[in-house]
């Protein structure tokens, strides 16, 4: 889930409970307020009632409106507790009704009553005087649609106003995860500065600026380090082979001496192999094999094939192929480099009397061969120097394939399906 996306979330949600339980309260306020009012009424009416009894020493007339009902009746006196109550009262429907005219025939509606007592010629009456509370519930009611209204016209608004303002503050993060997406090591591209004028964005653009450039000069300096390594030792690599053959032509040596100077070659030739890896990768890395031409990859296989004809025969290996035609245009050097690497590999790892098998065409080029029944590690298969126990490789062919591959736009990828061990060359 994105950040933007969370915070929405999070935001939208805090203010609707925030504006339920405000809304809840702000009701309850008016109602609270409104009733009051009405309370206030209810006590001029009885304070009116108080006033002409005082001065009539009887009681006065009642009249029944719509809105308001008064009724005097007898009591004990003492019985009677002061108090405000919700009460309902029957509304009777007249001709000048906008309801329906039907004479002897209303409706309950709610009202709001107050009871007190008052003695008027020597007796003591129970006083009930009720006032509508249609009007003021329907008060109400408008007030709080209006709110509602109001609150879920401040929602959408916060939440396109979030939606837009937040993605226009966000729009330089996004822009800096960018630039890393597209970041290459081995690309003189700098990633640019990010103009905003948040300070958290300026810094983070200034920290991933600096890591980059430390990344690059490392880089730089571990590939002038590799380059002019593989350069310094092709002269002494030279001298040792010159000073072994000339070793061997000048002496006669006994059966041991024989196995050391053996020995010596096979070291010196695994270090000439070696190094030439080590050159070969960083003349790809740094794109200086760029002669590239059409070529017909399934000619290509089959001219390798032959090649390795003897080494299949020697180790009874079963070769199947099947290849169909399929043009690519790239350096044809480093072609043959990527398919004498895999194929070599293939042979390499098998078992005596296993079998390779070799499919082209027009997506991949699919190699597989049997083996060790064991997956090899995908976070190192392309590791440069990782090998198997016991391989007389470099460690360097699968991470040159790779790079072969990565300069032409083609994807080098491994997986393990018993008993085949498969590397897809996807073009």
């Amino acid at each position: 889930m994105k950040l933007l996306t969370k915070y929405n979330r999070v935001n939208l949600i805090t203010t609707i409970i925030v504006m339920l339980i405000t809304g809840i309260i702000y009701y309850q306020a008016i109602s609270w307020i409104l009733i009051s009012q009405k309370d206030r009424d209810l006590v001029v009416e009885e304070n009116e009632i108080f006033d002409y009894v005082t001065l009539n020493h009887h009681l006065p007339q009642t009249f029944e409106s719509n809105d308001q009902q008064i009724t005097f009746t007898p009591a004990t006196p003492g019985s009677i507790k002061r108090e405000f109550i919700n009460t309902e009262y029957f509304e009777k429907w007249d001709k000048g009704s906008h309801k329906k005219p039907c004479k002897g025939k209303g409706e309950y509606e709610s009202g709001r009553g107050l009871i007190s007592s008052v003695n008027a010629d020597g007796k003591y009456y129970k006083i009930l005087i009720i006032e509508s509370k249609v009007e003021t519930e329907d008060l109400i009611r408008i007030i709080f649609s209006i709110t509602i209204g109001v609150i879920l016209l401040l929602l959408l608004v916060l939440v396109v106003t979030n939606r837009l303002i937040l993605n226009r503050l966000w729009q330089p993060f996004y822009n800096i995860m960018k630039e890393l997406r597209l970041f290459n090591i081995a690309d003189t591209k700098e990633i640019p500065h990010v103009d905003n004028n948040i300070d958290e964005f300026k810094e983070l653009n200034n920290a991933v600026i600096d890591m980059a450039a430390r990344a690059k000069n490392d880089y730089k300096d571990l590939k002038t380090f590799t380059e002019n390594a593989s350069h310094e030792l092709l002269t002494p690599i030279a001298v040792i082979n010159s000073k072994l053959d000339t070793l061997i032509q000048t002496e006669n040596f006994n059966e041991r001496q024989s196995k050391l100077l053996n020995d010596l070659y096979g070291a010196v030739s695994r270090l000439n192999r070696l190094n030439q890896s080590l050159l070969l990768l960083v003349k790809i890395e740094n794109r200086l094999l760029h002669e590239k031409q059409q070529i017909n990859l399934r000619e290509l296989v089959e001219e390798m094939i032959i090649q390795f004809e003897e080494i299949f025969h020697d180790k009874e290996l079963k070769l199947t192929y099947k290849l169909e035609d399929k043009e690519i245009y790239a350096s044809r050097y480093l072609v043959e480099i990527l398919l004498s690497n895999l194929i070599s590999n293939a042979i390499r790892h098998n078992h005596a009397a296993g079998e390779i098998i070799i499919n082209l065409t027009a997506d991949s080029l699919i190699i597989q061969n049997t083996g060790n029944n064991e997956a090899l590690p995908d976070e190192k298969i392309f590791t440069r120097f990782h090998k198997s126990s016991g391989s007389e490789g470099s460690g360097l062919g699968l991470t040159i394939s790779r790079q072969i591959c990565e300069s032409f736009g083609f994807s080098l990828d491994y997986k393990f399906q018993p008993p085949f061990h498969t590397f897809t060359v996807r073009f």
